[in-house]
């Protein structure tokens, strides 16, 4: 019997670690009853392809074009038309801003959209001074900025606030691609085969589903941006807020209070959510994207630098290297194009390549 004791014991002790293995993978899989190995599995073929055929189905047309305020500005040397504008994306009263440098000549000039990062909505000035670093070639775009729905416009003391119920990376993309589209329809020098998108953190990620979902645009110069909302990193974020703590970044409480917490109680299921992460995920639409320029920092604490990896994985198998694909990880750079050395001249020189209207749809080389 004495001999039987140990054998029992040990018996017993690895069924006992056994179980603890097994419902410690129970608790990593399921959190708070959400299935997070369900929820998060890279989308299929056929969930991709929905999105697809939904994104078809959204009408970009421009209804109630209206010059709001019409000022003028200086920007180094260049004097440009400064223009607050409305108008209506499926219903929804929207804002946003116009510049047109004054030239002596005619000729049309590439439009270049900045969509912006955070929460809080679009400061005009932040533009202004974005434009400034473009130096002495300011005069070779025409530039337009959107509000997102729900968000201010913010410039000279005025305030205007677009309506709608926010949608992050998602229906932003409607109010921007609509945007362009009325300075197009309305600013004659607005050249419709020349267009690029410059983003930042949220408006990176906007910026990169304007061009899938629009084959005009040609360039498109994105900083920080999420890629992947399937990946681990928005994972750990939704397991973080199940369990009750909510990160501070933008567009997690959306996140939370649209989708997480009706997961969580049953209102919503995996398969109401599933589509919701993948239409914010450019990562899964790569041939579509057009020429992109990636800028990301090791140290970022708002969005992890694993996004941007993920997209460069991504592009590398789908075989897209320079001019249509270029990338630059920087040791140490925070979530602040200033931590990042040299992205700023990198990212004009990019841009510019569609400044000459001779110059190829850079998508097609």
């Amino acid at each position: 019997m004495k001999k039987l004791f140990p054998i029992f014991t040990i018996a017993l002790l690895c069924l006992f670690a056994y179980t603890c293995e097994s419902n410690n993978a129970d608790d990593g899989q399921i959190v708070a009853g959400v299935d997070l190995d369900e929820l998060f599995a890279p989308p299929t073929a056929a969930e991709i392809q929905a999105i697809e055929n939904e994104w078809q189905q959204r009408t970009i047309s421009v209804d109630d074009y209206t010059v709001i305020l019409d000022s003028t500005v200086q920007i180094v040397t260049a004097i440009l038309d400064l223009k607050i504008v409305s108008h209506r994306v499926d219903g929804i009263l929207h804002f946003g801003a116009v510049l047109v440098p004054r030239t002596d000549h005619e000729e049309a000039l590439p439009l270049l959209t900045y969509t912006h990062g955070g929460d809080n909505g679009l400061n005009v000035d932040e533009l202004l001074q974005l434009i400034g670093l473009i130096g002495d070639s300011i005069s070779q775009f025409i530039y337009t900025a959107p509000s997102f729905r729900s968000e201010p416009l913010n410039f000279a003391g005025q305030t205007w606030l677009s309506e709608g119920e926010p949608s992050p990376w998602d229906r932003d993309v409607d109010d921007a691609l609509t945007l362009v589209e009325a300075v197009l329809q309305n600013e004659p020098q607005a050249d419709p085969e020349r267009l690029a998108v410059l983003g930042f953190s949220r408006g990176a990620c906007v910026g990169m589903l304007m061009g899938i979902r629009e084959p005009r645009i040609d360039v498109i110069v994105e900083f920080f941006g999420p890629t992947d909302f399937h990946g681990e990193y928005v994972r750990e974020i939704t397991r973080n807020a199940l369990e009750g703590t909510l990160a501070d970044l933008p567009g997690i409480d959306y996140l939370n209070d649209t989708y997480i917490q009706l997961l969580k109680s049953g209102t919503l299921s995996i398969a109401d959510v599933r589509p919701e992460l993948t239409r914010r995920s450019p990562i899964y639409f790569i041939d579509d994207l057009p020429a992109l320029q990636v800028h990301h920092g090791t140290n970022d604490q708002i969005v992890d630098v694993s996004q941007s990896e993920a997209l460069i994985e991504a592009a590398t198998e789908a075989g897209l290297t320079e001019p249509q694909f270029e990338y630059y990880l920087y040791e140490g750079g925070a979530h602040n194009p200033l931590t990042l050395p040299g992205s700023i001249p990198a990212s004009i020189a990019f841009l510019l390549q569609i400044a000459n209207p001779v110059v190829a749809r850079i998508s097609a080389l």
